[in-house]
């Protein structure tokens, strides 16, 4: 799971409601407070053992790290009693039915067959949650080497990928951002321009997401550590409060309107998503290169993220409106907060020389030889050597080391079967059973990336779908005869977009559900709601847009 734990910020945030606050009907009057704080959570305190019974094993397990509460909290059940006898039931008998009871067709060796048992059931363990998720994915390593269907060196060999340690930093610059308030300064700006009304509140804080997720690339830290906190305190000062009717006032609309519209930000940059990058290194690995891959992918995503940006607020704003329309002291209370704030200290304009620096090798590096992850390790450096971050910072980045772990393990297994032989089989097979019911590849390729799509129902995070069914999806779409580049791309952009499906379908989306002001049936109807809609979108700007750039 894309997700991360941050530490707190001693920026002033929009302030909490004093106890003789009031609220005229439909217009937001707020009071604001010197002394108020803000607290960067990843995921809200308000995530109860009411709201955490209804996320499903995966969530509760990998997001157990990234919770940042003010006060120690009790173990997860499972670390304290080790693995869930039925989910580890059921995640051995995948694999073990695979590898005993089915047929191996004579196209597959040994070798692969036994290692696509395991891998089946790492992906169920991962669904089901026995244990948590590195936990799990290290004793599905432990199996390939333990059976000596992979050789140690083999079974390791992710640890060394680029792409996976640019995820690793990128965990670095989100903290950057929280620990020096930049984020948060630059939220509260767009707040200050366009905060007048609801609408124009929503529109500010989306438009601010897309502004600093080039530079910022986790959906999950932008959520906890910068959009969060102002959602919250803009709510409360209306006189919205989480698990409550109130709810409905301000804060059940600004919640679902930026967990809605991040899925667009973080699909319209490259380096505005982890996913982002290892979707491309498995394409590449599958024979897919993509030339230029920052600025392609912008030119690619522009239109229809930007379509979808642009609606997604508005869309909420007519099916899920909030109570109160107007918001005329935002604006002026965004303005006492940056006076509060003072002057852009050094540690931020360090962070922004840090940022455009990185950025613009992100987009320039390849054409003078630096790759992504040399620029990420430079600008990471930079922060380090100037006290930005201190090394104490990067250890307490639980989730970036887990995800090294857990997320090097899934890739390297994944790499291996495609190495063997496995994903092309798999994608032979589907692509018989749709040439047999006269698809074209147009049509194919609809079917396919709605299966993607939807099939994110039974995970609890991104990039471990990617990691389990990209490679095999992308190998499907090309045995279907779609377009290399396109169908590498529309998978990867799906991939940001089924982020908001459901409560636990991201770190994002247990932020934002984590805080209160949403019930349950409403995020799964707005999830299906808001997915159908960024179909359409996707579906018939993006086809046009795809058709004036060539790709098919």
């Amino acid at each position: 799971m894309e997700s991360l734990r941050l530490a707190v910020s001693h920026r002033p945030a929009l302030p909490l409601p004093t106890p003789h606050s009031h609220l005229r009907r439909r217009h937001l009057h707020l009071h604001p407070s010197p002394n108020s704080l803000s607290l960067s959570l990843p995921i809200s305190p308000h995530l109860t053992p009411t709201t955490r019974r209804h996320l499903p094993p995966l969530l509760a397990s990998a997001s157990a790290s990234a919770v940042a509460s003010p006060s120690p909290g009790p173990k997860p059940a499972a670390a304290a009693g080790g693995a869930k006898p039925l989910p580890l039931l059921i995640s051995l008998a995948a694999g073990l039915a695979v590898r005993f009871l089915v047929p191996r067709p004579a196209e597959v060796t040994p070798q692969a067959w036994q290692l696509l048992s395991i891998f089946l059931s790492t992906i169920a363990g991962l669904v089901l949650g026995p244990l948590p998720v590195g936990a799990w994915a290290f004793l599905g390593l432990t199996a390939t080497v333990a059976t000596r269907t992979l050789p140690f060196t083999a079974a390791f060999g992710a640890f060394t990928n680029e792409v996976i340690w640019l995820i690793v930093i990128s965990f670095f610059f989100a903290r950057g951002f929280v620990k020096t308030g930049l984020g948060d300064r630059v939220a509260t700006y767009f707040v200050k321009w366009l905060g007048r009304s609801t609408l124009g509140l929503s529109y500010g804080l989306a438009i601010s997401e897309a502004f600093i997720s080039p530079a910022m690339p986790s959906t999950t830290a932008r959520a906890g550590g910068v959009f969060l906190p102002i959602v919250k305190s803009l709510s409360l000062s209306s006189g919205s409060k989480p698990n409550d009717p109130s709810a409905k006032k301000l804060g059940s609309y600004l919640v679902q309107s930026q967990l809605q519209a991040s899925g667009n930000s973080s699909a319209l940059f490259l380096t505005a998503a982890a996913q982002n990058l290892l979707c491309l290194k498995l394409a590449e690995e599958i024979g897919v290169k993509i030339g230029n891959p920052w600025i392609t992918w912008l030119k690619v995503a522009s239109l229809p993220a930007l379509v979808g940006l642009l609606v997604t607020p508005y869309l909420l704003y007519k099916i899920f409106p909030p109570e109160i329309k107007d918001t005329p002291e935002a604006p002026a209370l965004a303005a006492q907060k940056l006076k509060n704030m003072g002057p852009v200290t050094r540690n931020e304009w360090v962070m922004i020389g840090t940022m455009l620096l990185a950025v613009s090798l992100w987009i320039f590096g390849e054409t003078i030889g630096v790759s992504s992850v040399v620029a990420a390790m430079i600008g990471l450096s930079i922060l380090l050597l100037l006290g930005v971050l201190n090394w104490e910072d990067c250890l307490n980045e639980k989730s970036a080391w887990d995800t090294l772990a857990w997320f090097a393990i899934l890739v390297g297994l994944a790499g291996q079967l495609t190495s063997l032989g496995i994903v092309s089989w798999m994608s032979n097979c589907v692509a018989k059973v749709l040439q047999s019911f006269s698809l074209s590849w147009p049509a194919a390729f609809g079917v396919l990336q709605a299966s993607y799509f939807f099939i994110h129902y039974l995970f609890a995070s991104q990039t471990a779908h990617v990691g389990a069914l990209y490679s095999a999806f992308l190998a499907m779409h090309l045995a279907a005869g779609v377009p290399a580049v396109m169908a590498a791309l529309a998978l990867t952009y799906n991939s940001n977009l089924f982020g908001a499906l459901t409560h636990y379908s991201s770190g994002q989306s247990a932020v934002y559900y984590g805080a209160g002001y949403v019930d349950l049936p409403d995020v799964f109807k707005l999830g299906f709601t808001t997915a159908a809609i960024n179909a359409v979108i996707w579906g018939v700007v993006g086809a046009f847009w795809w058709k004036f750039l060539g790709l098919y």
